[in-house]
């Protein structure tokens, strides 16, 4: 399903900051982070920026057009430690436990099966690693998906729970998202 954020990314930057939100997930220099559903990279950039030459970012996203103006962005930066990948989440595994960080920024909703996803990316984490799922919350607003498929933040957890994951944290993230952390689950 296609919706779209605000045209203007510098408001959307004021409510949804990647550059204050991956390091407070612990995104650091030399990181492993997997963008699952990238779409142009508003996180993925700024997620190789912050990781540098020793570290990697995977994106991952069923819309080849979005890979391709994500490749041309990464090329005018000269940022070259982003593997980018053209695949369904639910199919598509781009490594295997190789990831600091398995990220969702406003997507988890979108898959035709967000459980399978979610097992996915416990393949794709080391076993230390994070998982980050940064979602809209279950309100009405100008932009982004309709009220109706979004998940709350139970609904959510509950997804990650049963994908095999234990809730680290769950937290009010800006007026529109909350943000849900978890880790392998014991």
């Amino acid at each position: 399903m296609k919706w779209h954020f605000p045209e203007d990314k510098n408001e959307r930057r004021k409510w949804q900051n990647p550059e204050k939100i991956l390091p407070s997930i612990g995104l650091k220099h030399g990181s492993t982070l997997i963008d699952v559903g990238c779409g142009e990279g508003f996180f993925t950039i700024p997620a190789a920026r912050i990781v540098g030459k020793s570290g990697v970012v995977y994106g991952l996203d069923i819309d080849e057009e979005a890979i391709h103006t994500l490749r041309e962005k990464a090329k005018r930066e000269e940022l070259n430690n982003l593997v980018l990948v053209v695949g369904d989440a639910e199919r598509t595994v781009v490594c295997e436990s190789c990831g600091d960080i398995v990220f969702f920024a406003n997507v988890l909703h979108d898959f035709n099966d967000p459980l399978k996803v979610l097992r996915n990316s416990k393949r794709l984490l080391k076993q230390s690693g994070l998982l980050v799922d940064l979602d809209w919350k279950k309100k009405a607003t100008e932009f982004g998906p309709p009220v109706n498929i979004r998940f709350n933040e139970e609904q959510a957890k509950e997804f990650i729970v049963k994908a095999g994951f234990r809730i680290e944290a769950i937290k009010t993230a800006g007026p529109y998202h909350y943000i849900v952390t978890a880790k392998h689950g014991t």
